[in-house]
């Protein structure tokens, strides 16, 4: 029998954690609670949770510094849930190792389906060499991938790119952190230079590019690889 997930909510909202609380344990989660930053650092230390929700706006300390602190030796989900909404801290969360973004007021139906997106990738990480979407598949051994069966076309520079999004299927990837990844630094600000490459990809893996069911745009932020 395998034993339930345990999820760490840090914040300081009562009525949050109270809402949280009932979701999760519907769907058989087991949950912890930490109302500021410094109890939330013991906490994720003691129970070792399988994903924790992170809030930003916390009494004692700044979300994203628990945020940095956690990521020091935590590599399990983190998803931040949190009222600030402008596209600098979305960004700046995310390229600081969340795996995703949430803003308050949020609809708990959504953000169960983020957790369950988090959890399968973080159990698949351990390296699956083929990944599968539909009709499109990665052999990530033999960088090779096909659609229906036959092998597409292309650069190493497009395969890296399609790999990169594919292994972090449902997680939203910002700009900065793809262009550092396949070009390296000197190409962080490009954006322009990454939506053509994501245009020609998107033209080999799409049934129809101009509406992309694989390669989804977070406007403003980044792409997210679709399950």
């Amino acid at each position: 029998m395998n034993l339930p997930e345990t999820i760490l909510i840090i914040d300081d909202e009562v009525q949050i954690r109270r809402l949280l609380e009932i979701a999760l344990a519907s769907k058989g989660y087991k949950i912890s609670e930490a109302a500021t930053g410094k109890d939330g650092l013991i906490a994720a230390a003691t129970h070792n949770p399988s994903l924790i929700i992170l809030d930003l706006g916390l009494p004692d300390l700044d979300g994203v510094k628990i945020l940095s602190k956690l990521r020091e030796w935590y590599q399990k989900p983190i998803i931040i849930l949190s009222a600030r909404n402008s596209e600098e801290d979305i960004i700046h969360t995310l390229d600081n190792g969340a795996n995703d973004y949430l803003t308050k007021p949020f609809r708990t139906g959504e953000l169960l389906a983020r957790i369950r997106v988090a959890l399968r990738q973080s159990q698949g990480s351990e390296e699956n060499s083929n990944l599968a979407f539909g009709s499109l598949t990665i052999d990530l051994a033999n960088h090779i991938a096909r659609k229906k069966g036959e092998i597409l076309k292309l650069t190493s520079t497009e395969f890296s790119l399609l790999a990169m999004l594919a292994k972090n299927s449902g997680r939203v990837l910002t700009h900065q952190n793809i262009l550092k990844e396949i070009w390296g630094f000197g190409y962080i600000g490009q954006t322009q230079y990454l939506r053509v490459f994501v245009a020609q990809l998107r033209k080999k893996i799409e049934d129809d590019p101009a509406k992309p069911q694989l390669l989804i745009t977070e406007s403003g932020i980044g792409y997210r690889f679709h399950e």
